[in-house]
């Protein structure tokens, strides 16, 4: 016999010992024979009682690990399908525990694995923005809802290495000194570029009229480059439109600054010609300067 059953005959022994030694005590009190059956009814309902509650506690166990079961199929299901991977097959003679435990183990790697891929999707990503604004390429075409690929994220590290290994090229050039020269790649982005030139060919228009009205003469590789060099010359990248924005501001600044200046000097200008009385005409003659 198990040792599980032989507790159980232990339990049962324990039991007939135990109504063997309480109808004893009543025969040596005198109780009469209807009250002891009012007695061991009355242990007899306690006892069933609680062998009741608990074997519905264990009847609860049991469900609970079904519907954990259940859940976790389902979860496999869905997991497999994102990831990609065959259906998950159980051991076909396995507990029921022992089931439940494999294949929440299962759920939890597969969690494990999509968080990963999606973690490595989303670095990708970000450095592939951040090459496509220096160089003027197009972003990798990749689904970002979905759960990548072993394949598809091979694809995009290589292509994010391509990238870095251009950038490099242009750097050992001397490409990166001031804007980024050069036409754009075939693949860029038609919309954005259009808009980019757009903003790039305003914000010069003003820079110059800025510059020639603040007698100011560029003294920088980068303000050179915006007004001298071939338009084609300059990389529309976001951080040249954003450096771009940046010197545009300076020199709105500035001049905002002059205006400012000049209208508190003709202000001390009339309150002098006030106070020395000096002649209209006198007045007329100055202020043309």
């Amino acid at each position: 016999a198990s040792p599980s059953e032989v507790l159980a005959a232990e339990a049962a022994s324990c039991l007939n010992r135990a109504m063997a030694a309480l109808r004893d005590i009543w025969e040596e009190i005198g109780i009469p024979e209807e009250q002891r059956l009012e007695r061991t009814d009355v242990v007899k309902q306690h006892i069933k009682g609680l062998l009741d509650m608990m074997v519905a506690e264990e009847e609860s166990l049991k469900e609970r690990l079904l519907k954990s079961i259940a859940m976790c199929r389902k979860e496999l299901d869905t997991l497999c399908r994102e990831l990609q991977l065959g259906p998950f097959e159980s051991e076909k003679e396995s507990t029921i525990l022992q089931m439940e435990k494999n294949l929440r183990t299962r759920v939890e790697e597969l969690q494990k694995q999509k968080q990963e891929r999606k973690q490595e999707l989303k670095a990708l990503q970000e450095q592939d923005r951040d090459l496509c604004d220096i160089l003027c390429t197009a972003l990798f075409s990749i689904d970002s809802g979905a759960v990548p690929s072993l394949e598809d994220l091979d694809r995009y590290r290589r292509h994010v290495a391509s990238l870095n290994t251009l950038k490099v090229s242009r750097e050992s050039e001397g490409v990166a000194e001031g804007p980024v020269r050069g036409p754009l790649v075939p693949d860029a982005v038609p919309h954005l570029q259009e808009q980019r030139r757009e903003e790039f060919v305003s914000n010069k228009r003003q820079i110059i009229l800025l510059m020639e009205e603040l007698d100011h003469t560029p003294d920088t590789s980068f303000e050179r480059d915006v007004v001298y060099e071939n338009e084609e010359a300059f990389c529309l990248s976001k951080d040249n439109i954003v450096a771009l924005q940046n010197l545009l501001q300076q020199l709105e600044a500035r001049q905002a600054l002059n205006e400012a200046v000049c209208m508190e000097l003709r202000a001390r200008i009339v309150a002098l010609w006030e106070r020395l009385q000096t002649p209209e005409e006198e007045r007329e003659t100055s202020a043309v300067h």
